[in-house]
């Protein structure tokens, strides 16, 4: 069986125990054995890390001790994948800049707060992860995130809606889910998720998490059956 674990925690405002049991649910029905975890120490054990096919993150904002993020990012460049929603994923540890570098990008803003209307726009043919869905719209916060360029767009949105100083700028589409890879791991990203129930209210946000979630679960198996090894990746930079 495939394992999984979902971390939970942070600022409560995004409702991490309510997206990480919701995001449990889903992982068991399909097959995972699926572990939350309210506490970010669960991360100093590296060979239980290694054995796990998937980590869902769920943490906004804190601060992280540099030895997890180097036992996380072993990990995921081993082939274990890495999802996440919101702030949970890409507000998670302001200050960890090879946070930012391994999951794709970190929020900066959501202009006009909570309660915009906007439209998530899926890119037809990017990936399995969107086939068969269609553009959806979304009352919550738009989120806008400076990215990699690495990463590969799976649904944006078009900026700006409401006014703010970045409006003196071209109209920009800023991506809403995106995959990456990081070493032989995979990596997924939706920045729905503000609060919880957005997941109900927009049923496509839910396939995409699920979706998304899945791919990156199936990362290690593919490394494992492809004989992937994680010398190419090695690397005498440091970390920070």
């Amino acid at each position: 069986m495939k394992k999984a674990w979902v971390i939970q925690g942070g600022w409560d405002g995004h409702e991490p125990h309510l997206t990480s049991a919701r995001f449990a649910a889903s992982l068991r029905g399909m097959g995972y054995e699926a572990t939350i975890h309210d506490s970010l120490d669960c991360l100093g054990d590296l060979q239980a890390l290694q054995a796990l096919d998937l980590v869902v993150f769920c943490w906004t904002m804190g601060e992280i001790k540099r030895e997890y993020t180097e036992n996380l990012s072993k990990a995921v460049g081993g082939g274990v994948g890495l999802a996440g929603c919101h702030g949970g994923l890409c507000d998670a540890f302001r200050q960890d800049t090879h946070w930012q570098f391994m999951t794709g990008g970190q929020w900066v803003s959501h202009p006009g707060g909570d309660g915009v209307k906007y439209t998530v726009h899926i890119h037809q043919g990017s990936s399995p992860i969107v086939e068969g869905l269609e553009d959806f719209e979304v009352v919550s916060e738009h989120y806008y995130l400076h990215i990699d360029p690495a990463i590969e767009v799976l649904a944006s949105t078009r900026f700006p809606i409401v006014p703010y100083y970045h409006v003196s700028n071209k109209p920009v589409d800023m991506p809403v889910a995106w995959t990456k890879f990081w070493g032989n791991g995979r990596v997924f990203y939706c920045s729905l998720g503000h609060h919880d129930d957005v997941f109900d209210k927009s049923p496509t946000a839910m396939r995409l998490m699920e979706r998304g979630m899945a791919w990156a679960g199936a990362g290690k198996a593919y490394a494992a059956e492809q004989g992937l090894t994680t010398a190419q990746f090695e690397s005498t930079a440091k970390m920070y």
